[in-house]
């Protein structure tokens, strides 16, 4: 139950944040900013003494762990694979374009006899 009215007062936290971003509306931008930034940071802290938000931080740890066992393609893979898809973006434009012109010309000109001027 504990862990309810944090999480709540968590977003309580975060609301008011952005409920300054209105309520500053004459004032500086940064201001503004600020008070969002202020309302998710404050947030943030208090989600993270909840026992949900300390089981997202072990989460968030082992994520980084699995991401730095990523192997990344390298920058000649990366372009190749770019050029392949935009190939195939460029082959089936060129394949759907003629299909529609060959549905046109059937259905127009030889079915309806509807000849273009």
């Amino acid at each position: 139950m504990i862990d309810k009215i944090k999480l709540a007062a968590a977003g309580v936290l975060v609301a008011l944040g952005l409920w300054g971003y209105y309520w500053l509306a004459e004032a500086a931008l940064v201001l503004r900013i600020l008070s969002v930034v202020a309302g998710i940071v404050a947030g943030a802290a208090v989600a993270w003494f909840s026992a949900p938000g300390r089981e997202f931080a072990l989460f968030a740890a082992e994520a980084l762990v699995e991401l730095k066992k990523v192997v990344w393609p390298t920058r000649k893979e990366t372009m190749q694979t770019t050029a392949a898809v935009f190939a195939f973006v460029v082959v089936m434009a060129v394949f759907l374009w003629l299909s529609d012109k060959t549905l046109e010309w059937v259905l127009y000109d030889l079915v309806l006899g509807w000849k273009k001027s």
